[in-house]
C-alpha cells in the first residue's frame, strides 16, 4: 500500500497540490483521474520522488519516503515499475535490450538469468519471439506491451502507469487494460494509473481518486462513480455523449 498524507506542492507562487491525502491499495488498480492541470501528474511525480513535496508524507508500506536519503530512496525505487505514456522505449535498442535495461542497471543477475527474465516477461505480455525487433517495427499496442514487460522486469511491488491507452484503438485499449489488471492481481502489485479515459476507469478501476483544482474532490470505486452526486465529478465523467447516454439509461 502507498499512503500520501497532507501533501502540498507549489511552483513559484502557484500552489498545485493542496493538502492531498489518499491511499493506494495493494493488489488493486488504483486510478488518479481529473481534468488537465488538476494536479494528477504532479501528485504522481511527488509519490515517486521526481518532485519534492513542500509539506506532507509519502509512505510505502509505512516507510516514509519523504524522509529518506538518496541511498534509502534508491532501494524503494528498485521496487517501482513505470509505464510511460508513449512507451518511452529506446529506439536504438532492440526489444530484448529495452527490457533488459533496468536489469543491467539494478539487478544482480548473470546475463543468462537476465535473458530468462526478459523471455518470461515477453511471454507474460503475449509477445514471444520478438526479442530482436526494434521499436520502429512494432505497432502502438505492441510498444505498450513491451513497456509493460520492461516495467515488470524487476518484479516490482509498485507499478505506476501514465495514460496507458493514449493513441490506441478501442480493442487494443481493452487488451492493455486487461493486461494491467491481470498483472496487478497475479503479482499483488500496488498499481497506480493516471488517466482521463473513463472506459479504462469503468473496466478495471478498483479505487478512484478524483483531483479537482489540486484537491482530492472525491474518492470511491467504479460502482459508485456513476452516482456520486458530485457536480464537478459528474461534469468530468459525463463529458462525452456516450457516457451521457449511459447516465440517461441508468436514470430510467
Amino acid at each position: 500500500m502507498i499512503v500520501v498524507e497532507n501533501i502540498d506542492k507549489s511552483f513559484d507562487t502557484k500552489q498545485v497540490l493542496k493538502n492531498v491525502s489518499a491511499s493506494f491499495e495493494e493488489g488493486k488498480v488504483n486510478f488518479i483521474i481529473g481534468l488537465s492541470g488538476s494536479g494528477k501528474s504532479v501528485l504522481t511525480k511527488c509519490i515517486v520522488g521526481l518532485e519534492e513535496v513542500d509539506k506532507g508524507r509519502v509512505l510505502y508500506h509505512d516507510r516514509d519516503f519523504t524522509q529518506m536519503d538518496h541511498t534509502e530512496r534508491k532501494e524503494i525505487r528498485r521496487e517501482i515499475g513505470m509505464l510511460f505514456q508513449g512507451g518511452a522505449l529506446f529506439d536504438s535498442l532492440t526489444v530484448e535490450q529495452n527490457i533488459m535495461f533496468p536489469l543491467t542497471m539494478f539487478a544482480r543477475k548473470s546475463k543468462t538469468e537476465m535473458l530468462e527474465r526478459v523471455n518470461f516477461c515477453l511471454e507474460r505480455v503475449a509477445l514471444k519471439d520478438i526479442n530482436k525487433l526494434f521499436p520502429a517495427e512494432l505497432s502502438g499496442g505492441m510498444k505498450k506491451r513491451v513497456g509493460i514487460a520492461r516495467a515488470i522486469a524487476m518484479q516490482p511491488k509498485y507499478l505506476f502507469v501514465d495514460e496507458p491507452n493514449s493513441g490506441l484503438d478501442p480493442q487494443t485499449a481493452i487488451v492493455i487494460d486487461n493486461l494491467i489488471k491481470e498483472i496487478t492481481y497475479d503479482y499483488n502489485i500496488t498499481t497506480v494509473v493516471v488517466s482521463h479515459d473513463m472506459n479504462s476507469v469503468m473496466e478495471i478501476g478498483d479505487t478512484i481518486q478524483f483531483i479537482y483544482e489540486g484537491r482530492i474532490h472525491w474518492h470511491g470505486d467504479r460502482k459508485s462513480i456513476l452516482n456520486s452526486g458530485n457536480k464537478e465529478l459528474d461534469d468530468f465523467v459525463y463529458a462525452s455523449e456516450f457516457m451521457r447516454i449511459i447516465k440517461d439509461k441508468l436514470s430510467h
